[in-house]
C-alpha cells in the first residue's frame, strides 16, 4: 500500500519502466558532463573551443561506453531468463512425474488392498 504502481503490471508498468530508464540515462548524461568539466578544469591553457571539443568528446565516449555496458547487461538478462525458464520447465516436468508416480503407486496399493 505504498501508493506506487506495481512495475511490470500491464501497460502502466511498461510506461513506468520507460520513464525510469529515461531518467537513469539522463542522470548518466549529467554525470558524464560533470566529469568532463572536472577533467578539463585543471587544463587552464586550453582555449574555450578546445575545452568544449574535449568535453564533447569525453561525454560522447562516456555515453558510448555506458551504452555498451547496458547492452551487455541486457543481453545477459535475456540469457539468464532463458536459462531460468528452461530450469523451471525441467523442475515442473519432474514434479509432475513424481506426483503421477506417487498417485499411481497409491492407486495400485489401494487396488491391491481391496483385492485382499
Amino acid at each position: 500500500m505504498s501508493g506506487l504502481p506495481k512495475q511490470g503490471a500491464g501497460a502502466g508498468g511498461d510506461l513506468g519502466n520507460e520513464v525510469e530508464g529515461y531518467l537513469l540515462w539522463q542522470a548518466r548524461v549529467a554525470e558524464a558532463e560533470r566529469r568532463s568539466r572536472e577533467f578539463t578544469g585543471p587544463l587552464d591553457w586550453l582555449t574555450t573551443a578546445q575545452r568544449e571539443e574535449i568535453e564533447q568528446r569525453y561525454v560522447a565516449d562516456s555515453l558510448q561506453r555506458a551504452r555498451g555496458d547496458l547492452e551487455r547487461v541486457a543481453a545477459r538478462c535475456v540469457s539468464l531468463r532463458a536459462e531460468y525458464e528452461q530450469r523451471y520447465r525441467e523442475l515442473r516436468r519432474r514434479c509432475v512425474g513424481i506426483t503421477l508416480t506417487v498417485c499411481a503407486g497409491c492407486a495400485a496399493l489401494t487396488a491391491l488392498l481391496l483385492a485382499l
